[in-house]
C-alpha cells in the first residue's frame, strides 16, 4: 500500500496515509461534481468513501461528468463511481447507495465528512440540517455557466446565507466543474489529513468579461 501512495507519503509520512485509512465520508450526488470528486479522493487512500444517488446516466449527462461514457445510459450514476474508486485503488472501501439523501440519512451511517455533490438548493439545506444534528463538518460546492462556490461549512449557517429555492441551473461549461469539484477535494482532503482548513469561509471563483479568473472571499454568518 505504501508504495501506492509513495508521493504522497513524501508530501505528508506514512502515519498521515494511515490515519486517512481509517477516516469515512459521503459524497452526496454522483453526477458532475460526485465524478469528478471520486476520481480526485477515490485514489487518495480514505478508508470508506460513501457515493449517494438515486439518479441514472444520461446522455446529456456524460460531456461533464467525467465517470461516465456513451454505452453507461441508465445505469446507477453511484454504483458507477463506486465501481471506478474500486478499480483505481484496491485500499478504498466505496459503498454505492442507489437512494436521495433523505434515504441515505436514515441509515445512520457514521462518517467524518460529508461533501455535497447535489445540483440544487433544498438538498444542501437537507445536508446542512443533517450535519448540524450530528455535529459533522460539510463541504458546500456548486457551479453554473463558468463560475463556481465552496465552501467548508463547519460552524456557519448555510440556511442563514443562502436563500432556499427550486432554481433551474443555467448551462455548464465542463472544466469549472471539475475545477469546483478539485478545490472541495482539497479542502476535504487536508482536513482529513489534519491539516489547516480555512472554515466557514466562502470561495467565488469566476470569469469576468474580459476572460480573467476571479476569486473572492466572504464569511458566512455563524449560526
Amino acid at each position: 500500500m505504501m508504495h501506492y501512495f509513495h508521493r504522497q507519503i513524501q508530501l505528508w509520512g506514512e502515519e498521515t496515509q494511515t490515519l486517512l485509512q481509517s477516516k469515512s465520508i459521503a459524497i452526496i450526488g454522483a453526477g458532475g461534481l460526485g465524478s469528478s470528486l471520486a476520481f480526485a479522493l477515490g485514489a487518495s487512500g480514505i478508508g470508506t468513501i460513501h457515493m449517494v444517488d438515486f439518479d441514472t446516466v444520461s446522455l446529456h449527462n456524460i460531456h461533464r461528468q467525467i465517470a461516465f461514457k456513451m454505452g453507461d445510459e441508465g445505469k446507477n450514476k453511484a454504483v458507477i463511481n463506486a465501481q471506478l474508486i474500486a478499480q483505481r485503488s484496491p485500499f478504498v472501501k466505496a459503498v454505492a447507495h442507489e437512494c436521495n439523501f433523505e434515504a441515505f440519512a436514515k441509515k445512520n451511517i457514521t462518517v467524518d465528512l460529508i461533501i455535497d455533490a447535489t445540483d440544487n438548493l433544498p438538498s444542501r439545506a437537507q445536508i446542512n440540517a443533517y450535519a448540524k444534528e450530528r455535529n459533522l463538518p460539510w463541504v458546500y460546492g456548486s457551479v453554473e455557466a463558468f463560475h463556481g462556490q465552496v465552501c467548508f461549512i463547519e460552524n456557519a449557517s448555510f440556511t442563514d446565507a443562502f436563500k432556499i429555492i427550486n432554481k433551474t441551473p443555467a448551462g455548464i461549461a465542463a472544466p469549472i466543474v471539475m475545477h469546483i469539484a478539485s478545490l472541495q477535494a482539497n479542502l476535504a482532503l487536508r482536513s482529513l489529513a489534519g491539516l489547516s482548513v480555512k472554515k466557514d469561509f466562502l470561495y467565488y471563483l469566476f470569469f469576468n468579461a474580459q476572460g480573467e479568473l476571479v476569486t473572492q472571499k466572504f464569511g458566512l454568518p455563524k449560526e
